[in-house]
């Protein structure tokens, strides 16, 4: 039989410990291939160095874990971790929320399903032929996705900054239609006012299509992109939200009717997403931390 390493062993101590309550501590050690004596030998000398700081950095962990509310995966906990001044590998920290059973939240993204494939001429994909966004109201994405609500469906409408990533407005409807995509655009417009020039980039959809929504972008000397047939990662960025969203609030969670959903994505976009959420794309930073640094 192999030797075991005396980490590996820690690590088999730890689990006979943590379910001796459940089974025998003979069947545990006789499975992790440990002895009965060495454990108890392991359990008389307590803890050492090494572990007593992974017990103080798992409960740091565990901390920032839960004020994510189970959003983070080690990534963005390595990070927030790095912002405290706490020197430590990534790879620790995997360890440590594996060990914990710690797992962000995830989720697939439901893509809105396309009832229409009839497009306006001249609309294509204007952001391959500008330079990627260098700040702010330079470029937004704007999409709609659907979202279940008891045995029906709620339409969320968002525009998105491409540069910070910050979530500019957002609306819920249940019904799918230009009005939804228009109030999303109007109140973006009052809230940043940007200078004429700005490349707004969508899906194909029929919501962005409509004449009143080009009419009122053309009023704004704004610039409208699509995305190319079939390429939905030309909208990479809100698709990326849509999944953030859907496995951090949506996933496991019933939604009672719109009023609830409404509720949750207020407390999600405005006080989470916006201000406290750490992304990878912007060096581990809230968007609007991100716009300030950026002023």
């Amino acid at each position: 039989m192999a030797t075991l390493s005396s980490r590996t062993k820690a690590q088999a101590y730890r689990f006979v410990k943590k379910y001796s309550d459940v089974y025998s501590v003979k069947k545990l050690c006789r499975h992790l291939a440990v002895s009965r004596s060495g454990y108890y030998d392991w359990l008389s000398r307590g803890q050492s160095g090494h572990a007593r700081a992974d017990s103080e950095l798992g409960a740091e962990i565990a901390f920032i874990y839960r004020k994510s509310e189970g959003r983070y995966g080690s990534p963005k906990i390595h990070a927030a971790l790095k912002a405290k001044g706490l020197a430590v590998s990534r790879k620790r920290v995997a360890r440590l929320m594996r060990e914990a059973g710690l797992k962000a939240r995830v989720d697939r993204v439901y893509r809105r399903r396309q009832k229409s494939r009839t497009f306006f001429k001249g609309l294509v994909n204007r952001r391959l032929e500008q330079e990627k966004a260098s700040k702010i109201n330079q470029q937004w994405t704007a999409d709609i996705t659907y979202i279940k609500v008891g045995n029906r469906w709620g339409y969320l409408a968002v525009v998105i900054d491409v540069y910070s990533k910050k979530v500019l407005s957002w609306a819920l409807s249940d019904r799918l239609d230009s009005n939804l995509t228009m109030f999303t655009i109007v109140k973006a417009l009052a809230s940043r006012k940007p200078k004429r020039g700005l490349l707004f980039h969508t899906d194909r959809g029929r919501e962005y299509c409509a004449d009143r929504v080009r009419h009122l972008l053309a009023e704004h000397g704004i610039e409208q992109s699509m995305n190319r047939p079939g390429k939905c990662t030309d909208n990479a960025e809100v698709e990326s939200f849509f999944k953030s969203l859907k496995g951090e609030l949506i996933k496991d969670a019933p939604i009672a009717n719109l009023r609830h959903l409404r509720e949750k994505l207020r407390r999600y976009i405005q006080y989470f997403y916006n201000r406290t959420r750490l992304h990878s794309s912007i060096g581990y930073m809230s968007p609007i931390a991100f716009e300030k640094q950026c002023t």
